[in-house]
């Protein structure tokens, strides 16, 4: 079961040869199953526009099992797209492969690699180690609100968060961010309540504010000041002791 805030993680496997792939998932299950988190695999034999878009459109968290080398395209040339073209910076990569010349190569093209396994030197031990840290990196990440818009992933941190309110006519919602720019969100304030953490309070039909940004309540206007100099006056009165619990009046 996700708790709020959770993603899904998808450990994403581009191995050409078949036999290599399915013992790579079957470690994958085998790891997974110290730890109480939904999972997938997503197996792939090259790096074709199936891999491209599952990269480019799939919100879950990922971690990616690339081979340098396949009849479809490279593994290193899979991480810079990812990093670079898609902008990800907080999915894992593991490169696995037989070509060790590659190494150095690989981590000097600044990719953030978790790790790069050869194939033919203690390759399953080597990847629980690299899953290991995985793990550790999802356990301790901040957490973001994931969500696809026109075809693109975004990975909004809740830190940034300011706000959010439901826009006029529309069912989706504007995401109010600490710099004061603002974001579509394709959803209804109704699922964002049930996905975000305890931080965010509804304080009407239509809005939800980030609790750690709140600067002042002003009881008598009924508004709330955050701490980037936004106002947001549209509190209900049913739901004011939800802000007052979260903030010390003024």
């Amino acid at each position: 079961m996700k708790e709020a805030g959770e993603y899904m993680i998808s450990f994403v496997i581009c191995e050409d040869e078949k036999v290599l792939a399915t013992e790579y998932k079957n470690e994958i299950d085998k790891f997974m199953m110290k730890y109480d988190h939904d999972y997938n695999c997503k197996l792939f034999s090259g790096y074709n526009k199936e891999f491209n878009n599952y990269a480019k459109t799939n919100t879950d968290f990922k971690v990616y099992l690339l081979d340098i080398k396949t009849n479809e395209g490279s593994g290193l040339d899979a991480a810079r797209m990812i990093r670079e073209e898609l902008n990800d910076w907080v999915s894992m990569i593991i490169i696995i492969t037989s070509y060790n010349e590659y190494k150095y190569d690989a981590f000097g093209k600044r990719l953030m690699l978790v790790d790069f396994i050869n194939k033919l030197d203690k390759c399953i031990p080597h990847l629980h180690k690299s899953l290991d840290i995985c793990m550790k990196y999802y356990d301790t990440r901040p957490k973001a609100l994931k969500f696809v818009y026109k075809n693109t992933v975004y990975n909004i941190d809740y830190r940034e968060i300011v706000f959010i309110d439901k826009e006029q006519d529309s069912k989706r919602c504007i995401l109010h961010l600490i710099n004061k720019d603002v974001m579509p969100y394709p959803g209804t304030i109704s699922h964002l309540m049930e996905i975000l953490d305890e931080r965010f309070v509804k304080v009407s039909r239509s809005s939800i504010i980030n609790s750690d940004h709140i600067n002042k309540f002003d009881i008598k206007e009924n508004s709330i000041k955050f701490k980037n100099g936004e106002v947001l006056e549209t509190i209900s009165r049913d739901m004011k002791k939800g802000v007052i619990d979260n903030v010390t009046s003024s």
